[in-house]
């Protein structure tokens, strides 16, 4: 194994170099030589599985990255910049080879880094719109005419309010009436919000924050932890434009400190959310010191929104979006979240420790294998997948589950895809929805070795083995017989190893978004996701495995449904 800068290997006077020079000027040798024009490779805006596994696996962003020969050709330079390259002659080790086989240990740095990197369901949003587009997926504004917009082949996005994305491929064979490939999952996690009103008395030199729990937030687990700010903030600049800006803080600025012991009232989990876990972000000893400075005034006229927030969280964030002048900001969506950073652990590092796994694991592994599914020229259906807001606390609103967001973009697309050919109506529609099918993606329960008797014998999903297929006897998770059977097809088909799980009839079933979505639509389902330790904890354990695992099983669905559906009479 040799280490070697990009630079240094494109400047050897070797055969190596050679071959680099000429797939870099001709673009037509190893895998993009199945095309039947290489030259048209730049006009089609077509992506070579060599890259396309680059930027799946976030490649680009890791320190070093191991390639064989063949990868190394087929990934131009420009993509290739600034990562330091070990090229390999075993094509097991190479990064990107791993990631075209779905090897699970591929994944998991990616998704470490990606729970790291995306705190908010703002920031994962727009880590999943950077990837679409590095892809050539083109974004479709809900404002628009999407008529004469949408081709068989092609590849497209949409969001909602910023918090909710759907992402799909048509097939290159798709005729209209043809069915969907769907995966619905959920990117919110808890949390706890900034209040519209966050500036709170000083109480004995302490700076308070006023927050609200989103869903579970605030609860025992959020005390004492590192906790920093980020979200969107709404700017409106000298010329009277408003945008929508992200902002993260990138060192911890809140803690929800308990009280010890000693004090004879425990800190038990039943404290008062409104005032005993609020959390503290400075100190202003001015009432008793003349040597400290005196408290900030508020940054903005009376009524103005930044007059309503603590002033020096205003300049913290104004100074980390370049804002000179405070009142620019006119409102945010700001949040607490655990700083800590994800990271793997155990004898073998087959844990991952991390907050918000529930449920950035399940989307974040749809979203890699809608992105690594195959575009073969059979492919006759859409596929598609759909990371909604707000699941944690009902899918009511606009952006979640129960708005016609998913239902409008099928329709939008499917009626775009009918052309002049063929006329649209509920006649396609119902077609359409007859033939698709939708996996509800969300973590479920692993088991607990500290609570054996919680689980049902049979019943009890282990980390780093393949997806569960979770049912619920009251309607709580969408799966019966037929999906049951369906995705463990998919699952044989895939070389997935599916377990299943349904709670105790003395506990309580949790919810997720696939009976919202499949009774709306009328289209077959089923509850399928990966497992975790901890679920509503502020710090969560998966296998380091599981983001792989739900890659690989993911991309199968996709991959696969058409051929097992074909086997159903």
């Amino acid at each position: 194994m040799t280490r070697h800068t990009t630079d240094y290997l494109r400047q050897r006077s070797s055969n190596l170099s050679l071959r680099n020079e000429a797939a870099t000027n001709a673009l037509s040798t190893s895998r993009l030589s199945s095309f039947a024009n290489p030259s048209e490779f730049e006009n089609e805006s077509t992506i070579s599985d060599a890259v396309k596994a680059f930027i799946v696996g976030d490649l680009a962003r890791s320190g070093s990255v191991s390639l064989c020969d063949s990868c190394f050709r087929d990934i131009p330079k420009e993509k290739r910049t600034g990562t330091n390259i070990i090229i390999e002659s075993d094509t097991q080790q190479c990064s990107v080879c791993n990631v075209l086989a779905s090897k699970p240990e591929a994944f998991t740095e990616p998704f470490c880094k990606f729970l790291q990197e995306n705190p908010t369901v703002f920031h994962s949003v727009g880590y999943f719109k950077e990837k679409l587009n590095a892809l050539d997926y083109k974004e479709l504004p809900a404002r628009d005419d999407w008529s004469g917009k949408l081709k068989a082949g092609g590849k497209y996005y949409v969001t909602r309010n910023g918090t909710s994305l759907i992402g799909f491929t048509v097939g290159k064979a798709y005729k209209p009436g043809n069915g969907v490939a769907i995966i619905a999952g959920h990117i919110d996690a808890l949390t706890a919000k900034l209040k519209p009103v966050s500036n709170k008395p000083t109480k004995a030199g302490y700076i308070q924050l006023g927050v609200a729990p989103y869903a579970g937030g605030l609860n025992e687990t959020w005390w004492d932890r590192d906790l920093s700010i980020g979200g969107r903030v709404i700017v409106r600049d000298e010329s009277g434009k408003t945008s929508s800006r992200l902002v993260q803080l990138d060192w911890p600025i809140a803690r929800i400190p308990t009280l010890a012991p000693h004090f004879g009232v425990g800190m038990l989990g039943q404290q008062n959310k409104e005032t005993e876990a609020v959390p503290i972000i400075g100190l202003d000893n001015s009432d008793i010191s003349s040597s400290n400075a005196k408290p900030v005034e508020p940054l903005g006229p009376a009524g103005s929104f930044v007059a309503t927030q603590p002033p020096r969280l205003v300049q913290l964030i104004s100074q980390k979006l370049g804002i000179k002048d405070h009142t620019q900001i006119v409102n945010w969506e700001l949040e607490l979240f655990d700083l800590q950073p994800a990271t793997v652990g155990g004898l073998d590092k087959e844990f991952i420790f991390a907050g918000r796994i529930d449920d950035k694991l399940c989307s974040w592994a749809a979203f890699q294998g809608l992105l690594a599914s195959d575009a073969n020229d059979d492919d006759g259906v859409i596929k598609l997948v759909a990371l909604f807001d707000d699941e944690e606390i009902g899918s009511l609103l606009r952006q979640g589950a129960r708005g016609n967001f998913l239902p409008s973009v099928i329709e939008r697309a499917v009626e775009s895809l009918c052309g002049e050919d063929k006329a649209f109506g509920p006649g396609i529609l119902g077609q359409t929805y007859a033939q698709s099918f939708l996996v509800s993606a969300d973590v479920t329960h692993a088991v607990n070795p500290n609570f054996l008797s919680r689980y049902l014998d049979g019943h009890a999903p282990r980390l780093n083995v393949g997806i569960t297929i979770a049912a619920d006897s009251n309607g709580h998770m969408t799966t019966d017989s037929v999906s049951t059977a369906i995705l463990t097809r998919v699952a044989e088909l895939s070389d997935c190893t599916p377990q299943v799980f349904q709670i105790r009839n003395d506990s309580r079933s949790g919810g997720t978004v696939g009976p919202m979505l499949s009774s709306a639509m009328g289209i077959k389902a089923a509850d399928a996701g990966m497992a975790q330790l901890s679920m509503h904890s502020i710090r969560a354990t998966c296998g380091s495995l599981d983001p792989g695992l739900g890659v690989k099983f993911f991309k199968g669905f996709l991959d696969k449904w058409e051929k097992v559906d074909a086997e159903w009479q």
